[in-house]
This record gives structure tokens, sequence and C-alpha cells, in this order.
């Protein structure tokens, strides 16, 4: 209950509740996209870095590889458990279905540079490698999502020709992946005496900047719940609550078999909880045009997100300390 209440009653979260409660309100606050957008490289960046300098200071075990391989698995799987729950509850076509389960799928970076910062406060550590976990499980939900769509379609809204490959383009090198990578091999590279030198532009400003961007994030999804709830019906918006429980828990229980410190196991469960509102709406939007942003945006930026911050990522705290303590 402490950890809840430190949680809720942190800088970053009142800030993005700030964010929220305006756009709500019809507030005219704004905060100019290229300014946010810098924002967000600048986490990035940042969590890249640290993430680096955390694996050039160990090697890389077995156990290492098989969380590796477990977050490529949870991000190919997800979308098949998101996407039956909704066929099955709510009254989504497959198209809209396929296109809300691959964020479901796929990760926030936010919520995971949210929860890093949590962590921390709350007396744990993680690991470096958590950040390559989370760079690799960007992409594999669009993947299954684009079966998922394709299936049982008469004529599959398939991507094709150089479409294709502006589609994988934008997968595989979409902004998040080629900062958080690039960032984390810097890091790796040049190793702690690299990040000393940088450390007071990365280090001592990151909460103040997550604040910030938290503030945006709170206006975007506002205006994503005033505009798009006539989309959503009771079921979708339950989903939007409980996917992240179940993701979480499955993250968890692969967590618990191979026996990774609390702090990572954190980490699992809140990557596989979290749901993609930069790069898969990005995908989408290619892959599947008739797909409705309204639904899967306000989805997941507008419900599970800030359930995640307030709710979820204290809970996961929580579990992780009885999975491993």
């Amino acid at each position: 209950m402490d950890l809840i209440l430190a949680t809720l009653l942190s800088p970053m979260v009142l800030f993005f509740v700030l964010g929220l409660s305006a756009a709500l309100l019809r507030s005219q606050m704004t905060i100019p996209e290229a300014f946010a957008k810098g924002l967000a490289i600048y986490l990035m960046m940042a969590i890249g870095l640290k993430g680096g300098v955390e694996m050039s200071r160990s090697d890389f075990s077995l156990q290492v590889w098989a969380v590796l391989a477990a977050g490529i698995i949870l991000s190919f799987c997800l979308p098949v458990i998101a996407f039956a729950f909704l066929r099955r509850t709510s009254k989504m076509d497959r198209i809209d279905a396929a296109a809300t389960a691959a964020h479901y799928g796929s990760i926030s970076i936010v919520t995971f540079v949210a929860a890093t910062q949590f962590i921390r406060s709350a007396g744990l550590e993680s690991s470096g490698y958590m950040v390559a976990v989370a760079a690799l499980m960007e992409a594999p939900a669009i993947i299954t999502a684009l079966i998922l769509a394709q299936r049982g379609q008469k004529k599959a809204p398939s991507v094709a020709g150089s479409e294709s490959g502006e589609l994988y383009r934008e997968v595989l090198l979409n902004a998040s992946i080629v900062v958080l990578v690039g960032a984390l091999a810097i890091g790796w590279v040049t190793g702690d005496s690299g990040m000393e030198r940088i450390s007071p532009f990365f280090v001592d400003p990151f909460q103040g900047v997550l604040c910030l961007f938290l503030l945006d994030m709170g206006l975007s999804a506002g205006r994503g719940l005033r505009q798009g709830w006539r989309q959503l019906d009771f079921s979708a918006v339950a989903f939007g609550l409980y996917m992240p429980l179940v993701s979480a828990a499955l993250g968890g229980a692969i967590a618990w078999s191979l026996g990774i410190q609390a702090g990572d196991t954190a980490l699992l469960m809140v990557l596989a909880a979290s749901a993609s509102y930069i790069a898969v709406p990005a995908a989408m939007r290619l892959a599947m045009p008739k797909a409705k942003p309204s639904i899967y945006l306000t989805l997941s930026l507008g419900v599970t997100f800030p359930f995640n911050l307030a709710v979820g990522i204290p809970l996961y705290l929580y579990f992780a300390n009885l999975i491993q303590g």
C-alpha cells in the first residue's frame, strides 16, 4: 500500500494526471509536437545509454539469453491471446481486433522508462539487458497481428510490393528501436567512463524531463478519451484494464521459471503488460488502413497507459517481490 501511494503521489504520475485533467476539461494547454518528440528521443537515449553501461559491466549468461528469447516469444504470443479475448467479448471486427491486439503484444517504452524509475525509488536493482528485451519486443507483435488479420479474409489485407518494404522499414527502423538500440550500443562500447562525461545531461535532468513528457502524454490520453470513447463499448474498455493483468501474470510466471531478480521480474511484467502507442500505430496505418485509430489508440493510450502508470506498476512491483523475494 505504501508503494502504491508513493507511486500515485509521485511527481511523474501527478503531472500525467494534470495533463489528462486539462485535456478532459478542454483546456487550451498544448506542448509543441516537435518539443514532445525531442523529449521522447531524450528519454530513449537516456535509458538506452544506462542499459548499455550496465551491460558493459557483465557477461551474457545463458539466463540472459533465455530472458531475451522469452521477451520475443511473449511479443509473438500475447496478440493471439488479446485477439481471442476481443473477438469473444467485444463487437470488434477482425481487422480492428487484430490491430488492437498488436498494441498489446508490443511495448510502451514510456511505461518501461517510468517503471525503471519506480523500481529504483523502491530500492530494487534492474539489469541493463532489460533494455535489449524492450527493443526486441517492439516488432514481433505486428507480424502476429498481420497473420491474424489475414486469416479468414477472402481478400487478405496484406501489404505488397513497395508498400511491404515500407512497412518493414517502419517496423524495424522506427525511431524508438533505432534510438534504443543505438544508445544501448553506445553505452555498451563507452562504458562507465563515457557515461561519466555525459551524466550531467542524461542522468541528473532525467526525472524532470520525464515529468514534462508525461504531462504531454496526459494531454494526448485525455484527447483520445474525449474524442474516441463513442467507438468503445464496455467490453472493450474492460479489455484495456484486464489484458495488462493477464499479460503481466504471464510475464511474472516466465520470470519465476527463469529465476531472475525481483527488479528484472517487475520490468518483464511491465513490458508484457504495456501497450504500444508509438511504433505500432505507425505500422498499422500502413498495414491495416481500415482499422480505426479511435479504437486501438484510445484503448492503449487512454485506458491501459493510465492504468499501468497509476495502478499497474506498483502492483507488478509488489508481486515481483513476492515471486522472487
